[in-house]
Formats: structure tokens, sequence, C-alpha cells
């Protein structure tokens, strides 16, 4: 066997934290997952800036996670993608879908979705518990619309899930862990509603950037926590709206604290920098999460 021939369509992985607080061990778990399937199979790994909430990102944040991915041995492809950088980009992708008549502006606040909530008589409520948007806006006239819009109301832009699928032949998506998913308008709506795509603070949602920005780059294998794997079939239905091709994807579990609790930046999870501040080798971080340290080079 000729060892030396060129991989036909490598595999592409990805790791895209925001920099809104420090690394922790649920990160080092998340990048070595994406790290190992791309070295493994001889492929490419990409390291993204998702950084598209300028209420939360912060520069020094962007600095200390490159500091601790390098501390753990990854590399990754340069220039490095900071979505902050290509919001014309989104904005494009959303006019498009303004066009073809796929989004409507929300007025809503929140305190309004629950008063509309509590005036039909319940709405119903996603996976996690939160009541779902019943729609209120969608029923608008385009002149009541611009009307308002005229008049300096904030809105968000929500896509409008059952002209979205309109025309659309059957979607799945294959996840190399937990298997084969079809995406349906029922499903879609019973667990997300219409979703907000754009809003003022934040131009663009993490559910079109990410849709776009994997397709940018060739992402082939899409890895994250289970935790994302909801918000999947949307990123599958914008795929199909915009022609993109579908990567495989790979959930992998959450890692949790000796009490039960979920590694997560809000629950204060021990950081990186203060792993590698005390002393702790990278080899043994590797070690505890379940990873050969010889993949990162130690």
């Amino acid at each position: 066997m000729n060892r030396n021939l060129p991989i036909a369509n490598p595999i592409v992985t990805r790791f895209a934290p925001s920099p809104t607080g420090l690394l922790h061990e649920g990160h080092a778990f998340s990048a070595g997952f994406a790290y190992a399937r791309a070295m493994q199979a001889g492929g490419r790994f990409l390291l993204r800036i998702e950084d598209i909430d300028s209420t939360r990102c912060r520069p020094e944040f962007e600095t200390a996670l490159l500091e601790d991915l390098a501390w753990l041995g990854l590399t990754w492809e340069q220039p490095v993608r900071r979505q902050s950088e290509h919001f014309a980009e989104y904005g494009r992708a959303l006019d498009n879908l303004t066009r073809r008549g796929l989004l409507y502006p929300c007025f809503c606040t929140r305190k309004q979705v629950l008063a509309e909530i509590a005036r039909i008589g319940g709405a119903p409520h996603a996976e996690d518990g939160a009541a779902l948007y019943p729609g209120t806006c969608r029923h608008l006239s385009a002149d009541q619309r611009t009307a308002r819009i005229a008049a300096g109301e904030n809105y968000a832009l929500r896509l409008d899930l059952a002209a979205a699928f309109a025309g659309l032949p059957a979607l799945f998506w294959q996840d190399q862990v937990h298997g084969r998913h079809s995406v349906t308008l029922q499903s879609l709506q019973q667990s997300l509603g219409d979703p907000v795509l754009a809003r003022k603070e934040i131009p663009a949602s993490y559910h079109l950037c990410v849709t776009l920005d994997d397709a940018r780059q060739g992402v082939t294998l899409v890895t994250r926590a289970i935790d994302l794997m909801a918000a999947t079939p949307l990123h599958r239905l914008l795929q199909a709206l915009f022609g993109l091709a579908t990567p495989d994807y790979a959930h992998h579990p959450l890692l949790h604290d000796a009490s039960g609790e979920r590694l997560a930046k809000r629950h204060n999870a021990p950081s990186l920098r203060i792993r590698r501040q005390s002393g702790e080798h990278p080899a043994d971080l590797w070690r505890r999460l379940g990873y050969d340290p010889g993949l990162f080079g130690f």
C-alpha cells in the first residue's frame, strides 16, 4: 500500500469557542474530540472564534483561550475565522431569506410573549421547559409591519418555519454517535417555534452564523456537545434553504463535576488557566479526559 497517496476528501473538523469567559475541562474535552477525529483520519482541524455577542465577548478571553489551547498541544490552520468580521456576509444571507418571504419582524418583548401565552391559556413548551413563541407577529399585515418599523420599534427577525418547509424535500442528517435523524416541520415547531435569526443587539444568530461558517470553511464533520443536538434540525433546514452541503455530525457527552453538575462557565467550573498555573502537565489532563496524550504531542 502506498502511504504517500493523497487522501480523498479529508475530514475537516472545527472547535468554535465563544470568548465570554475562561475555558474549562469541558471545553478541552470538546476541542480534543474534534482534534482527535481529524488527526486520526489524517484530516484538518480548524479554530473559529464565535464572537457575535459583543455585549459578552471580550478580547482578553480570546487571548486566554488561544493560550490555553496552545498549552494543550493543539495546532490549527491560519487565519482563524472570527464571526465579528463577517456580519456583512450574514446580513446578505438574511436579506436572501427576507426576499423569499421566509423572515418576518417580531416586535414582541419577552414580557409581551409571556403575557400573550397567558392570554391564550398557555402555549406548547420545548423539551427544556421554555414556552414556545406563539406566533403573535407572524400574522401582522405588510402595512402593519412597515408602519411599526417606520415608527422606530425594535424588532427581531424570525424564520417562518411553515413557509420555509414549503416545497422542500424530506430532510435528514447523520450523527456518527446517535445515528440517522429526520427533520420535520412538526418536530421543529414543537422544539423551537419560529426561531430568531437576528435581533438588534446581535445582528445574526448563532444558528445562522454557525451554519454559514461550517459551509464556508468546508467542515465535513461537526463535533459538539449533546446539549446542542436539539439545534441541529434547524441547521439542517438552513442548509437546505441556502443550498449548502450537509456535513456529518458527532455529538459527544457533557462533562460533570463530582456533584453531578455539568461543567459550565456560569457554574464557575475550574478554568484551564488555573490548571496550568498550578503546574499540571497537559498530558495528565488529557489522560484524565480519556485521550491519548500522544495525539497532542506529549
